[in-house]
């Protein structure tokens, strides 16, 4: 990705531009008052805030307090010296996935699930079946998807072999639950067993969940991550870039 070198200094934005002004919230083991209001202030102060405001404190529990706090951050950031990967697939129409799809000749086999202990099928429901997300229909609603959805607490071995079975061409994998990293456990786990059975390279494997980012995902050994705010859309061009761009010949 080419980079902009030219410097681009930001500060935050609040009530005027590049006034600095940002926003904390936090909780301390203290209760309401105005104790606890000089508390916050201090502690705002001690992580770099001038001028903290408290604007809200709230009893969240017998002998705690949220705390929000605004104030001047003197803190900046050069976006020309930021490098990240990104995902560069161009947004396309429902009609120009189905007409790819279609040129190419057969479908595109999806096959996805939460993997390991992950009980929470959100994610992986939004992107493959039919309701989809936001308004955006899944990969279930395209003529040129077969998609298979396996939900929750799926075995990594589960599910290469139903991979393998459905003679898939693309795994996807949600992580919702992220506790001590169990997410890139799980992961890795997938990627090396793939590759142990010499499969790695049949699949394009994507990676999504709400601390998943495509840097994330490349690093643990995917093909592209999805982090939160994805629609099936996005994943579909995706897909249609990899297996059917527009010079693809009818198959």
């Amino acid at each position: 990705m080419k980079v902009d070198t030219t410097e681009h200094v930001l500060r935050a934005y609040g009530d005027r531009h590049g006034d600095g002004m940002v926003q904390m919230s936090f909780v301390l083991e203290i209760p309401p008052g105005a104790r606890a209001r000089e508390a916050a202030k201090r502690f705002a102060e001690a992580h770099g805030l001038s001028e903290p405001l408290v604007a809200t404190q709230e009893l969240c529990a017998e002998g705690f307090t949220y705390f929000v706090v605004y104030g001047h951050s003197k803190h900046t950031v050069d976006v020309s010296k930021i490098e990240v990967p990104e995902i560069s697939t161009e947004p396309l129409s429902r009609e120009e996935i189905e007409t790819r799809i279609k040129k190419r000749g057969k479908k595109i086999v999806v096959v996805g699930a939460c993997t390991g202990s992950d009980a929470h099928t959100v994610g992986i429901d939004a992107i493959l079946n039919y309701k989809g997300f936001a308004g955006d229909k899944g990969l279930e609603s395209y003529k040129g998807f077969d998609a298979h959805n396996l939900g929750a607490q799926v075995e990594n071995d589960e599910l290469v072999t139903r991979a393998v079975a459905l003679s898939a061409e693309a795994i996807l994998v949600s992580q919702v639950i992220t506790q001590r990293n169990c997410h890139k456990e799980n992961a890795i786990a997938l990627v090396d067993l793939l590759t142990k059975k010499g499969l790695r390279d049949r699949f394009v494997l994507l990676f999504g969940g709400p601390r998943i980012d495509h840097k994330l995902a490349l690093e643990l050994g995917f093909d592209a991550g999805f982090g939160p705010g994805t629609k099936p859309s996005d994943v579909a061009a995706f897909l249609v870039e990899k297996f059917a761009p527009p010079s693809v010949e009818v198959a």
